[in-house]
């Protein structure tokens, strides 16, 4: 509605305002999450319509709904006082947007509830949007409803989260054993293959004893490196992401320059930045520039490897952070599982999870990762992000 009262023409997400009501109706019947329409009846809100997916996720068919209060319905007792609160806010006109816990007929669940207010005019004769009799979506041709009250009415859309809570919980316990049984089990290992070698004589070790050694040296120090990234992907999975997130990138890649520079003095590191450039990120992109420094120097057998870092401004919307090595480039069954060209097996899954630290971070921002070849033969991966446009 415009300031006078009057229908736009079209709505702000892009929809005509006079959307016809097949189009309606087939997204009522076929979206996955529960959907209940209800009006307000004396600050009561009753059910009036049901989609179907709501009798499967909830286990409540049309007879012991509709006409009823949702709150009585599904709302329970000891959150009586939750739901008059986004019953207020929805006669107010607002939209709600909150994790819930409702009772379903196999118990109380988790869910994503999302409150869609809207008002009909005092008095108006209207159909339900979903039909009251049979729990359907309504149809162009459905006849006129009762008369509506004070007009109040609005859409509930349930989305359950309860098996997204248990695999949050499993990856929480993964991450347990990870970082602790993981860490301490490797730390252990270590310090007893550093204690033999010290008691053996060099000169009288056998050269195939030597090499088993090294080899179990060298495992330790990749079970070390999977550890640490599976607990930064942790954190990136788990960590909040504010409203407008911000980061001057160039301090950020000139911190990781120097840090990495001094850790391997053999390396060559080139810096090529402007004097700033924010993007819409948070520090946690630290972690994924560091990353690919990292794999760039660990994974090039050259006596002076080099590496290029570079921060430039792609266009007015985006930028684009890159790290190019002249080492053997990026094995295409570690590069192709990331990109998605092909699906993880038993012989295709990579080796690691820096990548996929890289991927699950940059995306986290809305941003995305790209490969090539880079001038001096070796990997140039890109990370392609959004610019911040605010008030630098």
């Amino acid at each position: 509605m415009n300031d006078d009262g009057r229908s736009s023409d079209a709505l702000e997400g892009g929809f005509p305002a006079t959307y016809d009501s097949d189009r309606f109706r087939h997204l009522i019947e076929h979206i996955q999450d529960a959907v209940v329409e209800f009006e307000f009846v004396d600050d009561e809100p009753i059910v009036r319509g049901i989609n179907p997916a709501f009798i499967e996720v909830f286990g409540y068919g049309p007879d012991e709904v509709l006409e009823q209060s949702l709150n009585e319905c599904i709302v329970p007792p000891w959150l009586e006082t939750e739901a008059t609160t986004l019953d207020d806010r929805t006669t107010a006109g607002k939209v709600n947007y909150r994790r819930v816990r409702r009772e379903t007929a196999d118990g109380v669940r988790e869910f994503l509830y999302r409150g869609i207010p809207y008002r009909i005019a005092s008095g108006e004769r209207v159909a339900d949007a979903i039909d009251a009799d049979s729990g359907e979506p309504n149809g162009s041709n459905a006849a006129a409803g009762a008369l509506s009250s004070d007009g109040r009415r609005g859409f509930a859309v349930y989305t359950d989260l309860t098996e997204d809570r248990r695999n949050r919980s499993r990856v929480h316990v993964l991450n347990r054993v990870l970082r602790h049984n993981l860490r301490n089990k490797v730390t252990l290992v270590a310090g007893s293959v550093e204690s033999l070698l010290e008691e053996l004589d060099d000169d009288a070790l056998d050269p195939t004893a030597r090499m088993l050694a090294d080899n179990v040296d060298a495992g330790v120090d990749e079970l070390r490196t999977l550890t640490r990234e599976a607990s930064d992907l942790y954190r990136i999975a788990n960590a909040s992401i504010p409203e407008d997130p911000r980061v001057d990138s160039v301090p950020l890649a000139r911190t990781v320059a120097g840090r990495y520079g001094l850790e391997y003095p053999d390396v060559s590191i080139d810096l090529d930045v402007p004097g700033r450039l924010w993007v819409a990120a948070t520090d946690r992109l630290e972690i994924a520039v560091e990353s690919l420094v990292e794999n760039a120097i660990v994974h090039n057998p050259c006596d002076e490897p080099r590496v290029w870092l570079e921060v430039e401004r792609e266009s007015a919307e985006w930028c684009t952070i890159a790290v190019a090595d002249d080492g053997p480039g990026i094995p295409p069954v570690e590069r192709e599982v990331v990109t998605g060209e092909s699906e993880i097996t038993d012989l295709h899954h990579g080796s690691g999870l820096g990548l996929w630290l890289v991927k699950w971070t940059v995306e986290t921002f809305g941003g995305e990762i790209t490969f090539d070849r880079s001038e001096a033969g070796g990997s140039r991966v890109q990370l392609r992000l959004r610019r911040w446009t605010g008030d630098e």
